[in-house]
């Protein structure tokens, strides 16, 4: 069904990602047949091609509940534990209002006019320009701000970032990316382990190279050699037992490829409405486009993951061929920005100036807090409550010849 207008392109990509999510889950599954038939050809290495093919479907349908079971009890732990992991990684630190009154100010209008429950408000220290949001429930979302960041942007810049980050939140892809990110773990984990088997039992077991002779494991060249004598190389012993490793080496090797280009499919197709819902949020297109630029290039995060790449406002890690991007290009996404939303590009940035001002405790610009110097080679008398006191000067006279009352001015003595 064609999609118009930001909300329908929002249920739109939600059904399009429930399709990818379920997706990746099966996957779990052909790692799971994968398996099996390496597992048939370790414990049985003397069968035929079709007795491991059928004996791998059967141990699939006994153990696909447990590993069902165990990839929800996967997502669970990383449920209650995944955002102390993630602070652990990049450093950041719960701020108040006290710590950072711009930016949380900024966060809590944007929630204030739209009536959302305001999330957690993190800043990690880096030079970096990047912020990302993450949690999978309304108690943890949060998101975590760069130092660098704040300091480069200026305040409409920063509050469509956060209008950014707060749209993956409302539009639930925080949550879905969190998951996907975990079956994709649990995949490249389980994927690991099966090779770590196989590679391993060939080298201590003997049955796959050239293994001692007279033994009902023998080894699969002279498995296939017996078999070529009758005929039926494809179907009994070694043979049989080599086009099924080669079979299950692929479906990993499938399953494994297929997890990342879902994985970062799911990432690249929300960063656009994302900035779309910006957009609505804050009214300012130019705003969102020019922070755009400022970030372009300068928001590598020191020893965050993949996973936590993917979930930032840009991510400069670039992948051949876009395939494995995790996000669209910072020129595609300002050029929909012009397109749709009527904004206007600067065009690339070398490098940004700082924004931010000295503050007071409270926030407030040092002028604000206290009197003004007088300007130099001028006499300065304190302020009334209707304008300038008047009074002698220090010699006896006024400066000015005549002193200025609260009503006007007072006539010399």
């Amino acid at each position: 069904m064609a999609a118009y207008g930001l909300y329908t392109h929002i249920q739109s990509n939600k059904v399009r990602s429930a399709v990818l999510l379920i997706g990746l889950f099966f996957l779990v599954y052909v790692l799971t047949y994968a398996g099996a038939l390496i597992a048939g050809v370790i414990l049985y290495p003397e069968q035929s091609y079709d007795w491991y093919m059928a004996n791998a479907i059967w141990d699939t349908r006994q153990a696909a509940p447990f590993v069902t079971v165990g990839t929800i009890a996967w997502i669970f732990i990383a449920y209650k534990f995944h955002q102390s992991m993630i602070d652990q990684l990049t450093g950041g630190e719960l701020v108040t209002r006290n710590q950072q009154p711009r930016l949380y100010n900024a966060l809590e209008n944007l929630c204030i006019s739209r009536g959302i429950p305001m999330p957690k408000l993190k800043v990690m220290e880096s030079d970096a320009l990047n912020a990302f949001a993450t949690g999978m429930s309304e108690k943890q979302y949060s998101i975590t701000v760069t130092t660098g960041l704040i300091k480069r942007l200026n305040d409409a810049e920063i509050e469509a970032v956060l209008g950014h980050e707060l749209t993956h939140i409302r539009n639930g892809d925080v949550r879905l990316m969190v998951i996907a990110v975990i079956i994709a773990g649990v995949v490249s984990f389980a994927g690991e382990m099966i090779f770590r088997i196989l590679f391993n039992s060939g080298r201590t077991g003997g049955s796959y190279s050239s293994g001692g002779s007279g033994s009902s494991g023998s080894s699969w060249s002279s498995g296939s050699s017996s078999s070529s004598s009758s005929g039926s190389s494809d179907k009994k012993g070694g043979g049989g037992a080599i086009i099924v490793i080669v079979i299950a080496l692929v479906l990993i090797a499938l399953a494994w490829l297929l997890s990342v280009v879902i994985r970062m499919a799911l990432s690249r197709s929300r960063e656009m409405l994302a900035d779309a819902g910006s957009v609505e949020l804050t009214k300012n297109p130019d705003a969102m486009i020019t922070a755009l630029r400022k970030i372009e290039g300068r928001g590598e995060l020191p020893g965050a993951t993949s996973a936590i790449m993917e979930m930032c406002v840009d991510n400069p890690r670039e992948e051949f061929a876009d395939l494995f991007a995790t996000h669209p290009s910072v020129d595609r996404r300002v050029a929909a920005l012009v397109q749709f939303a009527g904004g206007h590009d600067p065009g690339k940035i070398d490098d940004p100036e700082p924004q931010i001002e000295d503050q007071t405790a409270d926030g407030t610009p040092p002028e604000a807090s206290g009197p003004q110097d007088a300007s130099p080679g001028t006499t300065s008398d304190p302020a009334g409550p209707w304008g300038s006191q008047g009074g002698p000067s220090p010699g006896g006279g006024d400066s000015h010849g005549a002193g200025k009352g609260p009503w006007g001015t007072t006539p010399k003595p």
